[in-house]
């Protein structure tokens, strides 16, 4: 999908043959959907939201999304082809929450509604709202439960955190400090990953959001230090990748793995003792409120005021002072 813009009108084509994306009909409202992948449970979650929302709106959604996290440019090529398509408005969950803002302020001057899920822009105000969970707090609640786990344990932690990619988007780094934050680490500057000098910390490494970068991940952390004990990942793709390498390592009955997401089978993971806590997101709602946002944009021309969709720390393991529900809960209110 790595195009140039002046070759975008061919390769949205491609784009929409790949993602499933559908086209407008009968002078229906066009809302684009723009996800970091089409193959991760959050993402097709969200694309199923979309388009239960545009069936009761009076909606058209095409359907656009990078081969992996960090894939910026088909966001790119996908901007460019629902301007050109007359789309009343994109939902975006950007793969670079920067490199995509000028994209973004093209789109919002040609008229189009902007709506950021799941991961903020940078600046946040580049797009007209965001319709996300707290992702700071998603993390901090993990954190917060995992330190009171430790304490209760008596254990001293060895933190080794799997993060999304290089390019440090502001969900990764909401995340991440929220984490490091709950567990009473000072984290220096909040908008950056990896400036703390906490010795509990073994290091970072970047997993792409799935189950072989998460893998990955945990090997090269744990050839830095096989004592490893706290596991934070970035999402529960990641979380069963990093498991995948601490069994082969025969360290599985040791570590505890700390995650964000609340899909199905990392509820399942929780239940099963994989993942000790996890932060569950709502991914069909967010989608479902920017579906209609568009529609009541295209309408009257209003526009929609930034959204908190919710999160909820799911665990079996209820730790004191830190509000949870166990995972048959979870599983009741899952995705995926």
């Amino acid at each position: 999908m790595r195009r140039t813009v002046g070759v975008v009108g061919a390769a949205a084509l491609l784009v929409l043959s790949a993602c499933g994306g559908g086209g407008s009909s009968g002078g229906s409202t066009l809302v684009g959907l723009v996800t970091k992948t089409d193959t991760n449970p959050f993402f097709v979650k969200m694309k199923e939201g979309a388009q239960q929302a545009a069936s009761s709106s009076g909606a058209t959604v095409q359907s656009f999304a990078g081969k992996q996290d960090g894939d910026n440019q088909s966001q790119v090529d996908a901007v460019e082809n629902l301007i050109a398509s007359g789309a009343k408005g994109i939902l975006i969950t950007p793969s670079d929450s920067k490199a995509i803002v000028p994209s973004v302020d093209k789109a919002r001057a040609a008229g189009l509604l902007v709506i950021a899920l799941d991961t903020q822009l940078e600046p946040a105000n580049a797009a007209d709202a965001t319709f996300a969970t707290d992702n700071y707090r998603a993390g901090l609640l993990i954190g917060q439960w995992a330190k009171s786990k430790f304490a209760k344990e008596g254990r001293q932690a060895k933190i080794a955190l799997l993060d999304l990619n290089p390019n440090q988007v502001s969900v990764d780094v909401q995340r991440d400090q929220g984490f490091l934050e709950g567990f009473g680490v000072d984290v220096k500057d909040k908008t950056r990953i990896g400036d703390e000098s906490d010795p509990r910390i073994v290091g970072h490494d970047v997993t792409d959001g799935d189950p072989s970068g998460g893998r990955r991940a945990m090997e090269n952390l744990l050839q830095r230090d096989p004592s490893i004990n706290l596991v934070y990942t970035i999402n529960e793709p990641a979380a069963a990748g990093a498991f995948e390498a601490l069994k082969a390592a025969g360290k599985d009955k040791d570590v505890v793995i700390v995650s964000v997401d609340g899909g199905c089978p990392g509820v399942n993971n929780v239940k099963a003792g994989v993942i000790g806590a996890t932060s569950q997101q709502y991914p069909l709602k967010m989608a479902q409120l920017g579906v209609e946002a568009v529609a009541k944009f295209a309408k009257d021309g209003s526009k929609p005021q930034d959204t908190d969709s919710g999160v909820t720390l799911v665990t079996d393991q209820p730790a004191d002072g830190v509000e949870s529900k166990d995972s048959a809960w979870g599983l009741q209110n899952c995705w995926g």
